[in-house]
């Protein structure tokens, strides 16, 4: 088994979330062992799920609890962040290599078969800190909704021999390690339909803004790779990836300081933005496509940036990242009455201010909508997962391409 980092515990951040006592089952009584098979769920029943995320940045796990019917009754609980250490960093930078020569989804070339068992070891890791730091009980969850970690993810379209998304994580190891049902792989049901397979958050975000009252509404998610979900005045749903979010930015910055991100955007607002080099990012056939459409961390590189200082290396990847997001809006039906962004880019001033001064309307942190913007992806797999076990769409036309709206997951049950 891994040792994991500080005397076999995950690192901490502080919890967030709601203050209610979450230490009973949902709807009050603890459910011993309940949703742990295979049985039949009320579709108006409100399940407990701890949604795992590990995102394109390779920073860490996040943990949601979140109670549910996977429709529009959505209770949500505390989160936690758990950092990764730089050691499994820069496995997972290898890991990104080595996952290059994958062809077929179950290969595992390289170092990425032990990465996947250690991975997900420090999953259930996890799961046993936030329960334990939340006093809830294992007993009172009904599912765990487990993403992974993204190593390669090829659109279908234009990619020789289709498209292909594949997630270190096993989710059967997972379930035998924490007693909990897991549902995992929920991206692989839609490509093999057809769809993009990303991004797989927008119908949460419509349960989301369910209570907001501006219509209609983009929320974005600046990760390692930005996406936008539009949510129209009748509740239709557009999505896909703008392009890069974070990722080149934190590779700059690694590269050439050390430190894994721009902290505040600093280096952005000290730098000046390389009109040349901009363009030529720009012209990029991506972003020619119309959606859906979703993108590899791996599809730019620094190569262009070669010979910047780091400061103006800087601020022409957050130009990037920014102009990419603005232009999504020429792909929506209608201006957007209000951009909520989530995920870590939102605490970039240097995106946030020029972000503000590319759209029409306001541009808003997920806190100020009352969302939690580290949470909200852990928060959705919870989601996904409810909606997995209960058979309804997890994706759709407008968001991934898929050509109906449909359900994904494989679920894993310990002992079986």
């Amino acid at each position: 088994m891994h040792t994991l980092p500080s005397e076999g515990k995950v690192p901490e951040r502080p919890a967030r979330g709601a203050a209610r006592p979450w230490g009973g089952a949902a709807g009050g009584a603890v459910r011993h062992g309940q949703g742990r098979g295979a049985e039949r769920i009320a579709m108006t029943e409100r399940l407990r799920a701890l949604g795992l995320m590990s995102g394109t940045s390779l920073d860490g796990i996040d943990v949601a609890l979140l109670e549910t019917d996977g429709d529009g009754d959505v209770l949500r609980g505390p989160a936690m962040t758990f950092p990764y250490s730089a050691e499994v960093r820069r496995k997972l930078v290898t890991a990104l290599a080595d996952a290059r020569l994958i062809r077929r989804r179950e290969e595992r070339p390289g170092r990425l078969a032990e990465i996947e068992d250690e991975l997900t070891e420090l999953a259930a890791a996890a799961v046993s800190a936030f329960l334990r730091r939340q006093g809830v009980a294992r007993a009172s969850l009904d599912v765990i909704g487990y993403h992974g970690q993204t190593v390669l993810h090829r659109s279908a379209r234009g990619a020789t021999g289709g498209g292909l998304t594949v997630q270190l994580g096993r989710g059967p190891l997972l379930a035998e390690l924490t007693g909990v049902r897991v549902v995992y792989d929920l991206r692989a049901a839609d490509m093999v339909a057809g769809g993009e397979g990303a991004p797989l958050v927008p119908v949460y975000h419509r349960a989301l803004a369910a209570a907001l009252p501006q219509r209609p509404l983009a929320v974005v998610n600046i990760g390692g790779v930005a996406n936008v979900t539009w949510i129209g005045r009748d509740g239709n749903l557009i999505a896909f990836d703008t392009g890069p979010g974070n990722a080149l930015i934190d590779d700059w910055m690694m590269r050439h300081t050390k430190v894994p991100c721009d902290t505040d955007g600093a280096a952005a607002a000290r730098g000046r933005v390389d009109g040349g080099v901009l363009r030529m990012l720009l012209a990029h056939s991506y972003f020619g496509r119309p959606p859906p459409k979703s993108l590899d961390r791996g599809a730019f590189t620094l190569e262009l940036l070669d010979g910047l200082a780091v400061d103006d290396g800087a601020a022409t990847l957050t130009a990037f990242t920014v102009e990419t997001i603005a232009r999504a809006r020429e792909l929506m039906p209608e201006q957007p009455a209000l951009w909520i962004v989530c995920g870590g880019g939102r605490r970039n001033r240097a995106i946030m201010s020029a972000l503000a001064g590319r759209v029409e309307n306001a541009v808003v942190p997920a806190e100020a909508a009352g969302f939690d913007g580290d949470a909200i992806e852990a928060e959705a797999w919870a989601y996904l997962a409810v909606r997995s076990l209960k058979g309804l769409p997890i994706t759709f036309p407008g968001t991934t391409g898929a050509p109906a709206p449909t359900t994904g997951g494989l679920v894993a049950v310990a002992g079986m």
